[in-house]
């Protein structure tokens, strides 16, 4: 069966509208057949899925049932006074400088209250819009807007929890969010289908790597790897692994011999994002130049190394008043304000020469260890809880130098760190890391 073969059956199957999981198991077992003697390519899925996707949202209620003719007019009503409200709040903010409260908070708090303002305000003008497209009877072009507004009303209620604890505006966002929930599976009852499909796709094409033996190598043309996200995030979790190692070790040989220190970068686990981030980059610049000269490659890699390095350094003084490497009295490291210099930047060289020309292939064959069946699965459970990983982290800095400058916590966010998180316990943690108030773009207590 060719590309079009596909095409054209896909196409038949959501003529009406509707797409069962007969239809979405004719589709695959066709697809399936075709990959015995050609692969189904990355286009092929996107052009079917857009067959999928345009057909869906395309359609449109003959005539609104009354339950959802009553909810848009209550939207819409609703949406334009929050609006109204929300503006003349805005200006009189404005104009009385309600604004400048935010100065007895830490930063963190003040990014979470802005989120939270933001998110709500999007969330209303969303709801204004999904109203007057419910009473339009424009079904399937609501589903990207609810899938949105969904997300924004969860993102709302974490920032509500942060703000001010389990209260009554926590249940408002929980009920809005299972109202839309079951908006969302009544307006398009073929939700689920188009996910199985698109999962199955998506499973064919890693099954079919898997008989081929080319599971997570790029296709012809685009490098050695595939950059997608299963790939890179896993670069990011061996690197930052395998750096927070190196570093252990060359500061037990060369920096203090004999003395261990914790140098890891995250509030759990024996990571160091620096080097994580720093493995994502190369492997990105420098995927399509595997195969290139040693001194390539390493010039390339102590360029990027470096001037990561620099930036990371700037942003955490800029940001916290924290300064975890000086190296002003390294070769040419004065010239770079100390955030770096010729040898740990060619350090990083080393690193990404052996990265790029030895451990990326052996990541490769580490990381297809993973069962194929079960790889996004746990890819986005352990991606999930590196991201709980890295906020709490950034949080915990936060609220850590704000207590270091005098800052008493008062938000329920900033009780959780001093309590869970205190002083003594950042100062363990971070040990390579000091902090001076007076060096970050903050308001000086």
């Amino acid at each position: 069966m060719t590309k079009q073969n596909l095409v054209e059956m896909t196409q038949d199957l959501v003529a009406d509208g509707s797409l069962s999981q007969r239809d979405v198991d004719d589709i695959l077992e066709a697809a399936r057949k075709r990959s015995e003697t050609q692969p189904v390519t990355r286009e092929e899925r996107r052009d079917i899925m857009k067959v999928v996707t345009t057909r869906m949202r395309g359609l449109s209620f003959d005539k609104l049932p009354l339950p959802l003719r009553i909810l848009s007019i209550i939207l819409i009503i609703s949406s334009s006074l929050s609006i109204v409200g929300g503006i003349r709040i805005l200006m009189g903010a404005m104009e009385n400088g309600v604004f400048s409260q935010i100065e007895g908070t830490t930063i963190s708090t003040a990014v979470v209250a802005t989120i939270d303002m933001v998110t709500a305000a999007i969330s209303t003008i969303l709801s204004l819009v999904i109203g007057i497209r419910l009473l339009r009877g424009e079904r399937g072009a609501l589903s990207p807007l609810l899938t949105a507004n969904m997300v924004l009303t969860a993102l709302h209620g974490v920032c509500d929890i942060m703000l001010s604890g389990i209260g009554f505006e926590l249940l408002l966002s929980l009920a809005a969010l299972v109202i839309q929930i079951v908006v969302s599976a009544y307006l398009n009852p073929s939700l689920v289908q188009e996910n199985n499909l698109r999962s199955g796709l998506r499973m064919l094409d890693t099954e079919t790597q898997v008989r081929l033996g080319t599971l997570g190598l790029a296709e012809p043309g685009e490098g050695y790897i595939r950059l997608d996200f299963f790939n890179l995030f896993w670069v990011f979790m061996v690197g930052s692994f395998l750096g927070l190692v190196v570093e252990i070790i060359f500061h037990m040989i060369y920096i203090e011999p004999g003395v261990y220190q914790d140098r890891a970068g995250l509030l759990f686990g024996p990571f160091s994002p620096i080097y994580g981030f720093g493995a994502v980059l190369m492997t990105v610049f420098l995927n399509r130049f595997k195969d290139s000269s040693l001194i390539f490659i390493f010039v390339m890699c102590t360029i990027i190394g470096g001037a990561f390095e620099y930036f990371v350094s700037w942003f955490m003084e800029i940001a916290f008043g924290a300064s975890a490497w000086d190296y002003s009295d390294q070769f040419l490291g004065d010239i770079f304000g100390g955030r770096t210099c010729l040898l740990y930047a060619s350090m990083f060289g080393v690193l990404g020469l052996a990265w790029i020309k030895l451990l990326l292939g052996l990541l490769l064959k580490l990381i297809n260890l993973i069962p194929w069946r079960l790889r996004y699965t746990v890819t986005g459970i352990c991606a999930a809880l590196m991201l709980v990983n890295g906020i709490m982290t950034l949080q915990a800095l936060d609220n850590w130098s704000e207590r270091l400058a005098g800052h008493q916590p008062a938000t329920p966010v900033e009780q959780f760190y001093a309590e869970h998180f205190n002083n003594e316990y950042m100062a363990n943690r971070f040990q390579s890391m000091s902090i001076d108030r007076n060096k970050s773009a903050r308001p000086k207590a």
